[in-house]
């Protein structure tokens, strides 16, 4: 499982970068990595970068955690995760200093980004929106990586103080739900639940919506806000055994949907009403498989594993040229962001290193001469040296961006065929092999 939540830093940047970087939490500093700066000039860098922004906003950074299940990863693997979490969601845009604490029972990533893009100078605008992509990603990366994670919108809507209850089986709406689930299957319709919740002691109050409020509950709560299988619509549909309409699967733009496993499927063994409507949407389904392959030109199913393994090959090449593409475009910002700070500190340098008095003139200009030796040393490192022509370098970038989108659009066409095709083989297996009837399976357990 992996939690993200980020805060701005207002002030007492290096203070923050120190803590996160503090070698009794970090295994002697193995544990700490950056981008687009050096862990020790980080500060000095962020504020630099931020001097160049028209709207500078009042946060200096903005500091991100990401927790993980105690036992479930180790350090390296936590920290790997958490540098593939920066670079996506930051863009290769922003500096940052990632670190990896284990000094706690649970092994978790602090992430500290600058609140400005050393590409364009734009402020980090930190929303909903930006929240939530983070929470994704991060989810998906753990995903990938075999961990666990938090279903997305599972506790959506909950204040702290009623998750907390939740958990410990003493909130209102859990306690509600619970007693509704109870009484339905007993109930011939919903006036007989209604009466049933007034007789365990629920006031129920009717209007455009209804509500229920136990006795020692100070507010009504509406039976809508239990989720979509409580809305007054979904209670009718449950008691009268038909499918629930927010459970009902639905066909997404056109695609072949997997058959429905109603063998092991609880819905179906609980409700006649879905399992008929089931069978009958796998009846449709398994033409829709039909016809895809027809259209497709797939006459065996040797063929169709062929079309499968092509699709897979294909999707996983565009993957990896894009992440080839991404990879060179963020090495070429960050040769344009040393380059531009050695050039507009070179004079100041030189001036230095004139200077009759080395140590008067280091006081007075010691950002600027640690910014020109880290850039110095980071041109090196990317083989800027010569320093290339600025709008080379910018022109080089632009058709990289272009590349990228192309391959983008490439990549999700595939990836749909290939899910595409991943579905039909899944499919013609299960029709191929329909699920034993119970007492078919123990009969053939028993002669084995």
């Amino acid at each position: 499982m992996a939690v993200t939540k980020t805060h701005p830093i207002k002030s007492t940047l290096k203070a923050a970068i120190d803590y996160i970087c503090n070698p009794e939490k970090t295994d002697g500093k193995l544990l700490v990595s950056a981008y687009g700066c050096s862990v020790e000039t980080a500060d000095i860098e962020f504020a630099w970068t931020r001097r160049h922004a028209i709207d500078k906003g009042t946060n200096l950074g903005r500091h991100l955690i990401q927790a993980f299940q105690p036992g479930e990863v180790t350090p390296e693997q936590a920290h790997e995760i958490g540098m593939e979490l920066a670079k996506e969601i930051l863009g290769g845009k922003y500096e940052f200093v990632l670190t990896t604490h284990i000094d706690k029972d649970h092994v978790h990533n602090h992430l500290i980004f600058n609140a400005v893009s050393f590409q364009d100078h734009k402020h980090y605008h930190s929303n909903k929106r930006s929240y939530h992509f983070i929470r994704r990603t991060s989810d998906r990366l753990c995903k990938e990586h075999g961990l666990s994670v938090i279903i997305p919108g599972q506790d959506k809507g909950k204040s702290y103080i009623e998750h907390q209850t939740t958990q410990n089986g003493t909130s209102y709406k859990a306690k509600l739900k619970a007693a509704i689930d109870r009484l339905l299957p007993a109930c011939s319709n919903l006036e007989e639940l209604l009466r049933r919740l007034q007789r365990e002691g629920y006031e129920i109050k009717r209007g455009k919506y209804i509500s229920a409020r136990a006795p020692d509950q100070e507010r009504f709560t509406r039976l809508k806000t239990l989720g979509m299988d409580y809305t007054e619509e979904a209670l009718a549909a449950r008691i009268a055994g038909r499918a629930r309409p927010s459970r009902q699967p639905k066909q997404q733009n056109g695609k072949i949907s997997l058959l429905i496993d109603i063998q092991n499927n609880i819905k179906a063994q609980q409700s006649a009403g879905y399992r008929r409507w089931a069978t009958i949407e796998n009846l449709k389904r398994i033409a829709d498989t039909s016809n895809f392959l027809t259209e497709h030109g797939i006459g065996s199913y040797e063929e169709l594993l062929d079309r499968c393994e092509v699709a897979s090959a294909s999707a996983a090449r565009l993957k990896a040229d894009l992440r080839d593409t991404g990879a060179k475009i963020d090495e070429l910002a960050l040769k344009m962001k040393h380059v531009a700070a050695y050039r507009q500190l070179k004079s100041i340098y030189d001036r230095y290193k004139a200077s009759r008095d080395k140590e008067k003139f280091l006081r007075g200009h010691e950002s600027e001469i640690i910014l020109f030796e880290a850039a110095a040393r980071e041109c090196k490192r990317l083989g800027a040296v010569p320093l290339p022509a600025t709008e080379r370098m910018q022109a080089e970038i632009d058709e990289l961006n272009a590349r990228k989108a192309i391959l983008k659009a490439e990549l999700q066409k595939a990836q749909r065929k290939e899910q595409d095709y991943a579905a039909m083989r899944q499919n013609v297996e299960d029709f191929l092999s329909p699920p034993q009837p119970e007492q078919e399976r123990k009969k053939n357990v028993e002669l084995e």
